[in-house]
């Protein structure tokens, strides 16, 4: 029983949770053993670049409206 869960790709879910961890620096040690043996690094390199480009585009947007909320 444990192997089969221990051989299944990992989901998006657990990927994106993965992500987000890592980019706040709260990764447990066993979620990150748990990628290492599951993941697939190309997985983990799109959804981090997604991640990065979003998270500006965000701050750029927040930026661009208390620019223009303050009259700047």
């Amino acid at each position: 029983m444990m192997d089969d869960e221990n051989d299944k790709p990992l989901t998006l879910w657990e990927m994106l949770q993965s992500v987000l961890s890592a980019a706040l620096g709260v990764q447990s040690g066993k979620n990150r053993s748990r990628d290492f043996s599951r993941g697939k690094p190309s997985h983990f390199i799109i959804l981090g670049v997604l991640f990065t480009a979003t998270f500006v585009l965000v701050i750029f947007a927040v930026v661009k409206l208390v620019l223009h909320l303050a009259g700047v």
